[in-house]
């Protein structure tokens, strides 16, 4: 589909990319993966034709749409959610301007017979039935199930997208790049601003519905379950592997080990022609055999080592001072905006050692607790903080709160103090920040690179409480892995707030849920916090859904009840009014099975034909079979969301 043919980018006379060519496929599902700085943002900007390459080219064929998120971008907040999510939808506006034109053509021309004519009748026949398949119904259901998929609750479909933070309306850009269905997504750490349950929709979305991917993530159990590619970049060149990241690391490995034991062969022969020369430099009788071994010298092509050999961040927190048995001690704690209640009566104790994980959807309150716990918000209940509790806050927005006007060394020279700013440069070092690097002006840096500057800023002192609100953001996996351990060997308490699956497991013995209003305990590591999660969701549906018909799949997610529950008290008009409306539910669900029965059959009408030579050759019939199976799609979607609206009722 997309072919990169020998890019070449430069900044600053550094090569960040050398000659470098790659196939972006349909059907691929790539992880773009390499250590911070390598180019990975830049890649896929060059890609998106966001931004030129020095030398080289992006081969795009016509008709091939590509879509990019990126990291961050400035949204306008003028318009409602479903307004703006609604933008995706432009291009069946297009085609409807260019039919109402189609139609005053045929109204104003009198060649009835010409050939001309009957081209525009064709034409005029086919975007009428593309118009149909992506009609306005069909685009409210996708609308909707996307917008749900992403954490909304319908509610805030009609809010201004100005009340949302900046994580939300990331969120927004996504549905509307996801609703566009482009041929080839770009994805630039989608995750970022994502929770659990988001992460999981979106990786089913990617496998099943889109058709070229190519993303940057640092979220390992994301990228091992969406892609089946890996490319790494490193020293301006690529390595492509045709496996997930998880089989990726182990050639990887395989492959640096056969670098390394040529590299040790070509400096052993490269030492043996420098001494030889060095010894018969000055020999008449060996001029000839120097002159040769010279020549050989020159020709030589360097083996260069994989940057990742050379620099290992060195990642360890100072011993902690003992603190209390409880360092944590909250009794019904709440906190409220106004009208709306975060959360409340959240009672829990954290022991001392004890590794936790607030975990939950965006605007649940994690943070808002963090913030309560360190004072910086007044809240209602008790909170107490034990005896001699010395706490590290590594906040969500520490690496933007950096001044961009100093450097590397500046940074940390600012707040350090005593003997340890004799070691400052051995500090920067073990954190990748080396040499020149040190003195690189921190709005230079990448994501990554700032947020391990900010995490270094957080060694300086020695803490007993680490309180760590989305510490892994923009962090790359050797990266993470380092902190992950390093928290591990932490022999004082961690509260960590993270979406990342494969970053907690194995880290935390306890999960803190928030949502609902409600923090929720529950024992043991993540994913025991999820298979318990999924199997209460289970009884849920199991308990609550109606009886599918004719074979139809239960809805994944049940949505918010609009209807008073069974069992409450309703006047004899309400319960008319509530049959009513569960009759027009019970059709709306019973005409959109027809047409996914209709659909299904047409599908299978098609493939028969295909199946044989004479249908095998007619190329109209691919065309038709494409738009049906699409329409196939939209159909389901129709019934999904009736199915879901019917549900409601049942609760």
């Amino acid at each position: 589909m997309i072919s990169i043919n020998n890019l070449s980018v430069e900044f600053s006379a550094r090569s960040l990319f050398d000659n470098i060519s790659y196939v972006i496929n349909d059907k691929d599902r790539i992880a773009l993966v390499g250590k911070n700085g390598a180019g990975k943002s830049t890649m896929l900007k060059i890609i998106a034709g966001l931004q030129q390459p020095t030398s080289g080219s992006v081969a795009i064929p016509t008709g091939v749409s590509v879509g990019y998120l990126p990291q961050t971008m400035i949204t306008t907040d003028t318009l409602t959610v479903e307004e703006e999510v609604g933008k995706a939808f432009a291009h069946i506006d297009a085609m409807q301007r260019q039919l109402d034109e189609m139609n005053q053509q045929l109204a104003d021309r009198t060649d009835y017979d010409s050939d001309d004519y009957h081209r525009l009748i064709d034409r005029m026949t086919t975007l009428n039935e593309q118009l149909t398949l992506v009609s306005s119904d069909n685009c409210r259901a996708e609308m909707e199930k996307t917008l749900i998929g992403l954490g909304f609750e319908r509610s805030d479909f009609t809010r201004p997208t100005s009340e949302f933070s900046g994580g939300w309306r990331m969120r927004i850009e996504l549905a509307k790049l996801l609703l566009q269905r482009p041929d080839v997504l770009l994805l630039d750490e989608p995750t970022n601003h994502l929770d659990i349950e988001s992460i999981q929709w979106l990786e089913n979305f990617l496998i099943t519905k889109a058709r070229a991917v190519v993303l940057v993530s640092h979220d390992r159990a994301f990228i091992d379950n969406v892609t089946h590619r890996t490319i790494e970049i490193s020293l301006g060149k690529i390595y492509d592997y045709a496996v997930n990241y998880s089989k990726y690391v182990t050639l990887r490995a395989e492959r640096l080990e056969q670098q390394m034991r040529a590299y040790n062969n070509q400096q052993k022969q490269i030492a043996d022609t420098e001494a030889f020369i060095e010894r018969f430099r000055y020999k008449a009788t060996k001029a000839v055999q120097v002159q040769s071994r010279m020549k050989q010298l020159a020709k030589i092509d360097r083996i260069e080592v994989d940057e990742i050999d050379t620099s290992h961040i060195n990642l360890r927190f100072p011993p902690a001072p003992r603190s209390g048995d409880f360092p944590v001690i909250a009794d019904n704690v709440g906190k409220a905006y106004g009208e709306h209640q975060v959360f409340d009566h959240a009672t829990f104790t954290i022991r001392r050692g004890e590794k936790v994980a607030f975990v939950g959807k965006n605007g649940e309150g994690k943070s808002t607790l963090v913030k309560c716990i360190m004072g910086e918000i007044p809240f209602t209940g008790s909170l107490k903080i034990g005896h001699n509790v010395s706490i590290g806050y590594f906040a969500q927005n520490q690496a933007s709160l950096l001044d961009e006007s100093l450097t590397v060394f500046d940074t940390i020279d600012r707040v350090a103090v005593g003997d340890i700013r004799t070691k400052i440069r051995d500090l920067l070092g073990a954190f990748m920040f080396g040499g020149e690097a040190s003195d690189k002006k921190v709005k230079v840096l990448s994501g990554g690179e700032r947020t391990r500057l900010a995490m270094l800023r957080l060694l300086l002192q020695p803490v007993n409480l680490l309180i760590l609100d989305e510490p892994t953001n923009h962090l790359d996996m050797v990266t993470k892995d380092v902190l992950k351990q390093a928290i591990k060997d932490f022999n004082g308490t961690a509260i960590i707030v993270s979406h990342d699956r494969e970053f907690l497991d194995g880290l935390v013995s306890k999960v803190y849920e928030f949502g609902g209003g409600a923090v929720r305990e529950h024992l043991g590591g993540i994913y025991d916090f999820l298979e318990h999660k999924r199997l209460d969701t289970l009884q849920q549906l199991e308990a609550s859904a109606p009886t599918p018909a004719k074979g139809t799949p239960t809805p994944a997610k049940p949505t918010e009840p609009t209807a008073p529950a069974k069992g409450g008290s309703l006047s004899y008009a309400e319960q008319r009014e509530r049959e009513k409306m569960m009759r027009r539910a019970r059709k709306r669900v019973d005409e959109a099975e027809a047409e996914v029965a209709r659909l299904e059959q047409a599908v299978k009408d098609i493939e028969t034909r295909l199946s044989q030579p004479d249908g095998a050759a007619d190329a109209s019939l691919y065309t038709q079979h494409a738009d049906t199976v699409k329409a196939l799609e939209n159909a389901m979607s129709v019934w999904e969301l009736a199915a879901t609206e019917l549900e409601e009722f049942n609760q």
